[in-house]
């Protein structure tokens, strides 16, 4: 979240006032807040694009051609994306990070989806300055005068649940801040009981897999997310984890200005790890620090058990020297010692086409298939072969050829239960495969995590 070279004018300085477009998304959230509203809002959209796909199926029964069908879903999708994507900078909170997530998951959603909610990683309405000077200042319990050398009041970031700003520190250190927005926790847990809804209705239409323990691990982890003493404890310790990687750079917590909902830190000025012409202008190692993102992500996982878990192209960003920054670490996941030993079993067992030993494992990790047998797992292991192998994820066609392989493989029999726990990894192991495919570098992710799976893990990760 923190990026770019921006001006820092002194405070007071005059700034441009906001477009007529952000000042209409800074009101529209507040009306759109009410939870009736919100619920209405937000419902009649879902339910509106989840039976345009049934009807779209129903269709196909007979009265399309597949070219005909094929032509007609690729709209559909567009048109959806669309309008999620208009939905979701409506409703702002918790709704933008799912829109976030589905942009960065190429391996997993249409492309139509990624094409336009990709643009939700850097395109994000900021709130006011109106709005937000009097909310940081309470934070702080100062004015941002005694505060700060130098305040640019333009975010140079705005997300889901907070934005960013640059500022300049009366010792001359730069510094980002970090601010969560206004009431933020009323809104989140208003999107929580509406994303339970949303769920329950695509267990009603489209029933696909268990989405409950998503739901589960979502609810428990989002509160954390907007608790920037939290965001500061993770930061500390993931830094110390990676100690011995000087190819990492984590900014440091400036704690006497940090509080429960404004986050001072260490400012980093680098260049988005998707941003691949520039980084190559710059003499960037670009295969190397592709490689690096790997390589560190599954270390955290599978050595350390504890690791960031949103490392989409807005949070990791190449710095000189081939070093790579990573930012916001509002979401962060602690692995259980059982599920753990459980989980590197399954990868052991994946990448050594070890099937029985897959079933096992993925018993032991907590998934039921409906009736039992091992059929679903095999499946589940094939296609996170495919899923790894980068041939596959540089191939539209045989990413979706590995998808449907595990669709129908699934379908006979299908899952009933999937532990929590299983989430965020897959969730890292999504974004950091979808990373690849952006930028359509080969890294043999196969080798690294089965590297890893092997390796004993830390003390501190089994201490839990």
């Amino acid at each position: 979240m923190v990026a770019g070279r921006v001006p820092a004018p002194e405070l007071g300085a005059s700034t441009a006032s906001p477009s007529a477009k952000w000042e209409a998304f800074d009101l529209l959230p507040r009306v759109l807040e009410m939870r009736p509203l919100r619920f209405a809002y937000a419902g009649g959209v879902v339910a509106s694009i989840l039976a345009g796909y049934k009807l779209l199926s129903l269709r196909r029964g007979g009265r399309l051609s597949q070219e005909a069908y094929d032509e007609g879903l690729s709209a559909y999708h567009t048109r959806s994306a669309w309008q999620i994507y208009d939905t979701v900078l409506r409703l702002q909170g918790l709704m933008i990070k799912i829109g976030q997530t589905i942009g960065s998951r190429p391996d997993t959603f249409p492309e139509e989806y990624v094409r336009v909610l990709s643009r939700l990683q850097d395109q994000v309405p900021p709130r006011s300055w109106a709005s937000m000077r009097p909310h940081i200042e309470r934070q702080l319990g100062a004015p941002i005068e005694e505060t700060f050398a130098e305040f640019d009041t333009k975010p140079v970031a705005a997300a889901s649940l907070a934005q960013v700003y640059k500022a300049r520190l009366k010792d001359g250190r730069r510094v980002a801040v970090k601010v969560v927005y206004p009431n933020i926790e009323r809104l989140v847990d208003t999107d929580l009981k509406l994303l339970r809804a949303v769920i329950w209705l695509e267990s009603r239409l489209l029933y696909s897999f268990p989405l409950e323990p998503a739901f589960q691990e979502l609810a428990a982890n989002i509160p954390l997310e907007v608790d920037m003493l939290h965001e500061a404890r993770s930061m500390e310790a993931i830094s110390s984890l990676l100690a011995q990687r000087p190819a990492i750079v984590i900014p440091g917590v400036i704690w006497e200005h940090t509080s429960d909902r404004v986050l001072t830190m260490d400012y980093i000025d680098g260049i988005k790890v998707t941003e691949l012409e520039r980084g190559v202008r710059e003499g960037l190692d670009i295969t190397k620090l592709s490689r690096l993102v790997v390589e560190v992500y599954v270390e955290l996982m599978l050595k350390h058990g504890h690791f960031h878990a949103d490392p989409h192209p807005g949070n990791l960003f190449a710095l000189p020297g081939d070093r790579l920054a990573i930012v916001d670490f509002g979401l962060t996941k602690r692995l259980s010692p059982r599920f753990l030993t459980a989980f590197k079993k399954m990868i052991r067992c994946i990448f050594t086409h070890n099937d029985e030993g897959v079933v096992e494992a993925m018993e032991e990790a907590g998934f039921r298939l409906k009736q039992g047998g091992g059929g679903g797992f095999r499946a589940t292991a094939e296609f996170f072969r495919s899923m790894t192998d980068p041939g596959t994820y540089r191939n539209r066609e045989l990413m979706d050829a590995a998808n449907e392989a595990w669709v129908r493989g699934l379908k006979p029999n299908p899952m009933v239960e999937m532990p929590g726990e299983i989430i965020l990894p897959m969730r890292v192991f999504g974004l950091i495969l979808g990373l690849g495919f952006t930028t359509g570098l080969e890294v043999d992710v196969a080798r690294i995590v089965l590297h890893y799976a092997t390796e004993p893990s830390t003390e501190k990760a089994l201490a839990g």
